[in-house]
């Protein structure tokens, strides 16, 4: 645990140095806006696509592991729901509490740390998980706010649906990748190196962003916000565990990947919809906020949980 525990330390060192530098404002709200935005479109993208494009596409579309997930998420999704709707907050604000209980921060957060602490071999599973978070729930949340301020799912909710997926830098980067990928092609030397020193830039540019995003989040509403994060720390990795492990078992090492994905802590892009329609933004907010100090711990203990499994090679040894 100790040694697992060491592994993640310096990952949320680099979350928490990019939090002390916004909170001191030695780095400004803009700077983070233009940090995010250049690990989000350039560095994280270039990482995603040399992934993809050294993976085949049946790498990451495989449909007992992306069913098992999707049936786990749905679960989870459903009780977070039912919980906002036995409150009385509305469908589209319980749509924006279930996103915060399944919705981790795979991309910013997952894809560097994981794919560091449990080989390449995790970029598959990680990719699917990150495929169906953007596409499925992603998409589910848009159709379910504009559907019940409307009264019913239009053509225009499709379109923006449809224009925020083609328009996701991450989708399009794996999209590419793996077109890249089934053409065959090898990547010419100079491009890969390219991609490599950009790509290099995302996990300590993610992780930075993330710290210095966290500094304008509010903590408002805490008991919501604890629930939440029990949901994402604890019910989601629970869920997805049992339905690899014993409803529908896949092989040992791709279980241990995505239970580890699913105790990530709740993403930023789930505020960024929150905010964008005005719908409980400080709920999302908070959940984000606590979800990712808890998860300091409870993210070293899944994967300590994992490696004592034998899913993957202790991080000592591994180092």
């Amino acid at each position: 645990m100790i040694d697992v525990f060491l592994k993640t330390l310096p990952f949320f060192a680099l979350v928490a140095l990019g939090y002390g530098a916004a909170r001191s404002r030695f780095f400004t709200a803009e700077a983070t806006a233009y940090l995010t935005k250049f690990v989000f479109y350039f560095a994280l993208s270039a990482m995603l696509f040399r992934f993809a494009a050294n993976l085949s596409f049946w790498d990451v579309v495989q449909p007992r592991p992306m069913l098992a997930y999707l049936g786990a998420t749905l679960a989870v999704y459903l009780l977070a729901s039912a919980a906002g709707v036995f409150r009385r907050i509305g469908v589209a604000q319980a749509a924006i509490e279930a996103q915060c209980a399944v919705i981790g921060n795979v991309g910013f957060l997952g894809v560097p740390m994981l794919a560091l602490l449990l080989g390449e071999g995790a970029v598959g599973p990680i990719m699917m998980i990150l495929a169906v978070d953007l596409i499925v729930f992603g998409s589910l949340a848009v159709i379910l706010i504009t559907g019940s301020r409307h009264g019913k799912v239009t053509s225009a909710t499709l379109r923006t649906v449809g224009i925020g997926l083609v328009s996701n830098p991450m989708i399009v980067s794996i999209a590419l990748g793996f077109s890249w990928a089934a053409l065959e092609w090898p990547i010419p030397a100079p491009m890969n190196e390219f991609l490599a020193i950009l790509g290099g830039a995302a996990t300590p540019g993610a992780l930075f962003a993330i710290g210095a995003s966290l500094a304008g989040k509010s903590a408002e509403r805490l008991s919501v916000a604890a629930w939440l994060s029990f949901c994402k720390l604890v019910l989601h990795p629970a869920a997805v565990a049992f339905m690899v492990l014993i409803v529908m078992p896949v092989d040992v090492y791709t279980a241990g990947v995505m239970i580890a994905s699913a105790a990530l802590p709740v993403a930023g892009n789930v505020y960024m919809i929150a905010q964008h329609y005005g719908v409980a933004p400080q709920r999302a907010s908070a959940s984000i906020l606590v979800s990712t100090v808890i998860s300091v711990v409870t993210v070293s203990v899944v994967i300590a949980w994992i490696v004592a499994g034998g899913a993957v090679v202790s991080p000592t040894a591994a180092g």
